[in-house]
């Protein structure tokens, strides 16, 4: 489903449930597709995120080293209290801009496209 947002420069990426192994790769293609279509910012928004494991992990990291690349924005948000300490625990949440949800995004300008 994909949904525009006015006034917002960003893709919303939603994944539900687990982020893992089983589910990573077609997570990861989402991903690397919007962070290379959507030209200004990408956010992925795990307020539906039950699980995460390495897997998981490493395609969120893959997909903020494509975005710095390509010099674009690449934020989380909506991040669970579980799901924020394994991002504490590895450090992670040093890496990645945490934002509280979406609507707490500073637009630079643009549109939004989510996908779910």
């Amino acid at each position: 489903m994909q949904t525009l947002l006015a006034q917002k420069p960003i893709t919303v990426i939603r994944p539900l449930g687990h982020l893992n192994a089983a589910t990573v790769r077609d997570f990861g293609y989402q991903l690397s597709t919007a962070i290379s279509d959507s030209g200004v910012a990408v956010v992925v928004d795990l307020a539906e995120v039950t699980f995460i494991d390495s897997a998981g992990l490493m395609a969120l990291v893959s997909g903020l080293k494509q975005a710095r690349k390509l010099q674009r924005r690449f934020s989380l948000c909506s991040v669970s209290p579980g799901i924020r300490m394994i991002l504490e625990l590895s450090q992670l949440d040093r890496v990645f801009e945490i934002l509280e949800n979406v609507d707490s995004f500073e637009p630079k300008n643009a549109c939004v496209t989510s996908y779910h």
